[in-house]
């Protein structure tokens, strides 16, 4: 659900009536630092929300999550090791590219996966999750840089095993 709009805080004050919960500001503000933030940890959406709320504790903002995945307006992955990464549900039909040198996260079309998904399910009648699926490794420009200091590393060892060192 994408939020921004009267009209998206109305579809999120509809969704908690609905299930009989009260509309408060600390569920709205999470949703909207989620909306805002993209991909982030709770702790960032907490840091978010003490902007405007400086009495959030982190503790609401892990239940307040949790109740806004149950109604389908927040999804998670996990990116690494530590605490998930929330995204508004809307935008879950994608892989997530991790950098494991600079942290970047960007999102990758689904059906790059679906060659995956398939042989996966063919071989072990496992059938995937893609919307929880994430690829480590090194982003267009720390792949780059890793070519450079290749490059540059196997000059200087031909300067230093060349024919001047034989």
């Amino acid at each position: 659900m994408a939020r921004g709009t009267s009209d998206d805080g109305d579809a999120l004050d509809d969704l908690l009536r609905a299930r009989g919960l009260r509309v408060t500001p600390q569920r709205r503000l999470v949703a909207d630092a989620v909306d805002t933030l993209g991909h982030s940890t709770p702790e960032q959406i907490c840091e978010r929300v003490q902007q405007e709320l400086p009495s959030m504790n982190l503790s609401t903002v892990y239940r307040t999550l949790d109740l806004l995945e149950d109604l389908g307006v927040v999804s998670h992955t996990h990116l690494g090791h530590g605490a998930p990464t929330y995204h508004p549900a809307a935008h879950a039909d994608h892989l997530h590219l991790v950098c494991r040198r600079c942290g970047a996260v960007q999102e990758a079309d689904l059906r790059h996966a679906g060659a995956l998904a398939s042989g996966v399910t063919a071989e072990h009648g496992f059938v995937t999750d893609l919307g929880h699926l994430s690829l480590h490794g090194l982003c267009g420009d720390c792949a780059a840089k890793e070519a450079a200091r290749g490059a540059a590393g196997r000059q200087l060892a031909g300067e230093v095993s060349g024919p001047a060192a034989r």
